[in-house]
């Protein structure tokens, strides 16, 4: 019996007698036994910085930038304490902004506010989304090596701007965290565009869990550094969103700290290519098919590729959100749905580029290119069969599927957590 996370739930399934299975779970490390004290520790002793309460001085204007609902950073337990210490050193709370990093995606509600913060400081802080379509709303950074930085103005204009964020696996940045929660949560829609686009998605170096030579993690760290970011408080979790580090200090360092231990955490040895591989996403990112889609692509971009080609990867997703509702999710939609077949969306995207958001496209039809891709319990199996992927209601039916198609005698992988999961094949 194997068991993978679906929405806040879990599903559970055998596999045909005929098929063998390899279950692939990151090694076991344990939690934070005291989280307040940890995060209280590392904010008065953090690296390469100053604490707060000495960086920051009355009349200070300060930016705070957090991500938005679907990432699982714990901004309620991380901000309060950040904020204590501003109004240690004298900071206004008229002078505080916590800016939420959206990026593409849609616009934040009120009741995500609250969940990511808390309701004491919503009401008591000014509390606002990034609007990276808004030309008004943005400081232009210049340029570096062709891509255009820019920067919500807010963030760009604080006396002191500081980050939050989670560090896990990324799909371009190789890790996520550090200077991405200000270089793309709260940056302009042309440098998500192109930090996304074609050039970056095909580069070698922008791949998960790769941070040397990566030109997507070169750019969003000099953007970052560029709006001013000068402080961060990121957190590696577990498979059970249960903190096992946290840290805070200048963003590079910190964030090179943290990625060493969730490398540690993140890569786990198998033995060979597989069949058929079974990725668990679960809340929050199963909230729509655009954001679940990562569990294929992150598979299909594994440091090394675990599933052959003609194979099948099999993602257990409920997508309550349908494809999603932001901008960059219809853009998926619309180019999934209205370009004829994978190959062409590819040979345009490379051909002409895309908009924010159609990266997911892209991305996508390069998985789908060599691996069909099901999506099992969807709420809306229209929108994955639009998307050209195979919808099926329970793991059984997307089992009888790759059966038909590859025969009953299959090496199945099973990846619980998917997203945070890093397969490699060890040829020892």
């Amino acid at each position: 019996m194997y068991q993978v996370p679906y929405g806040k739930t879990d599903i559970d399934f055998e596999l045909p007698p005929e098929m063998r299975g390899t279950l692939a779970v990151s090694e076991s490390v344990p939690p934070l036994r005291d989280v307040k004290s940890a995060i209280a520790k590392t904010l008065s002793t953090p690296i390469n910085s100053p604490p707060l309460d000495k960086l920051a001085h009355p009349g200070d204007r300060v930016c705070i930038v957090f991500t938005d609902i679907t990432r699982d950073s714990p901004d309620q337990v991380l901000i309060p304490p950040i904020l204590q210490q501003l109004k240690k050193a004298g900071v206004r709370d008229q002078d505080i902004t916590l800016l939420c990093g959206i990026g593409m995606h849609r616009p934040s509600t009120m009741a995500e506010k609250v969940t990511k913060l808390g309701q004491a400081v919503v009401d008591r802080y000014r509390v606002i989304d990034h609007e990276p379509q808004n030309p008004d709303q943005l400081v232009d950074l210049g340029v570096i090596n062709g891509i255009p930085l820019s920067v919500n103005k807010i963030a760009y204009h604080a006396d002191i701007l500081i980050a939050t964020g989670i560090v896990e696996p990324h799909q371009y940045a190789g890790y996520s965290g550090g200077c991405k929660t200000v270089a793309v949560g709260a940056a302009g829609e042309p440098l998500i565009a192109y930090s996304h686009g074609p050039k970056f998605i095909d580069h070698p170096n922008c791949r998960l869990g790769k941070l040397e030579g990566n030109p997507f993690q070169h750019a969003v760290t000099e953007a970052a550094m560029r709006a001013g970011l000068g402080f961060i408080i990121n957190v590696v979790l577990d498979d059970q969103k249960q903190i096992v580090s946290v840290l805070a200090g200048e963003p590079i360092e910190t964030h090179k700290q943290l990625v060493e231990q969730a490398k540690n955490f993140n890569q786990v040895s198998i033995s060979q290519q597989y069949d058929v591989v079974i990725g668990g996403v679960g809340f929050p990112k199963d909230a729509n098919l655009y954001q679940a889609s990562r569990a294929a692509s992150y598979l299909f971009f594994a440091p090394t590729p675990v599933v052959h080609p003609g194979g099948y990867l099999i993602i257990p997703a409920q997508c309550p959100e349908g494809v999603g509702e932001g901008v960059g999710e219809q853009r998926f939609l619309a180019a999934m749905r209205d370009i004829p077949s994978v190959q062409q969306i590819l040979q345009e995207g490379r051909q002409h580029g895309y908009p924010p958001g159609q990266q997911r496209a892209f991305v996508m039809a390069k998985v789908l290119e060599q691996n069909s891709v099901i999506i099992v319990g969807s709420d809306y199996p229209e929108v994955v069969e639009a998307c050209k992927m195979l919808p099926a209601a329970t793991m059984d039916e997307a089992l009888a599927i790759v059966a038909a198609d590859l025969g009953k005698e299959l090496e199945v992988l099973v990846v619980p957590h998917a997203l945070l999961t890093l397969p490699v094949i060890s040829h020892q």
